[in-house]
């Protein structure tokens, strides 16, 4: 959920100071300008429902193996291990696959990724009961799924701005502490296979298992 809503002023103010901020970054400041490109008219705060974008989000789960359900959710998990429930907005389809693509190797059967009952998730208690991923952990790996998320969204040619706005990644603007998490969220995307030179997404995924992976990700700071 947004923390501070934007207006279309705002959000080039905010948008033409983060992108200075990213000059010495190429990669980074070509991400930025993927996911910020698409800028609808009025409203910045609510996800798209268009049909066509989910349509486009189902054909994207196909490409990647998934199971296709038709249903809510909320009658089911978001992820089962092996499908995906599609009635939900575009832009949560599509995070999805982020999530499939950064889960550990381990956690790519497990109920909602081993994460927890996601928000859309009906079924809390089972997805809860296979957690193995919690807090500090759980939000890293939620940061990198957020972002690799958006840029298929970009990929796709929908609004991925109105993604990233709502998860956040403008709230405190260009500071050097969100300017800092975003270069690294890109550089660890890029190191991994999961974005090109460009930053377009690629089909990669994850190799990594849990027991390394975030003690890289601390150790650097």
């Amino acid at each position: 959920m947004i923390l501070t809503p934007l207006d279309h002023a705002t959000l080039d103010r905010l948008a033409a100071d983060f992108d200075r901020a990213l000059v010495d970054d190429p990669l980074a400041r070509s991400v930025f300008a993927r996911v910020t490109a698409l800028r609808p008219e009025g409203d910045l705060l609510t996800l798209s429902t268009d049909p066509d974008q989910l349509s486009q989000a189902v054909d994207l789960c196909r490409r990647f193996g998934f199971g296709i359900l038709d249903m809510s959710p909320a009658d089911h998990f978001t992820w089962d291990g092996t499908s995906v429930a599609i009635r939900i907005e575009p832009s949560v389809l599509v995070h999805e696959i982020g999530h499939y693509q950064l889960a550990a190797p381990a956690r790519r059967k497990v109920y909602d990724f081993g994460l927890g009952a996601g928000p859309e998730t009906g079924r809390k208690d089972e997805a809860d009961a296979v957690q193995s991923l919690f807090l500090p952990e759980r939000d890293v790996e939620e940061g990198l799924c957020s972002l690799l998320g958006i840029l298929w969204e970009a990929e796709l040619g929908h609004p991925a701005v109105l993604a990233f706005l709502e998860q956040n990644w403008m709230e405190g603007g260009a500071n050097l502490h969100n300017v800092a998490h975003f270069r690294k969220v890109v550089r660890w995307l890029s190191e991994m296979g999961l974005i090109d030179t460009d930053g377009c997404p690629t089909m990669a995924v994850r190799e990594e298992g849990d027991e390394t992976f975030f003690v890289r990700w601390y150790a650097e700071g």
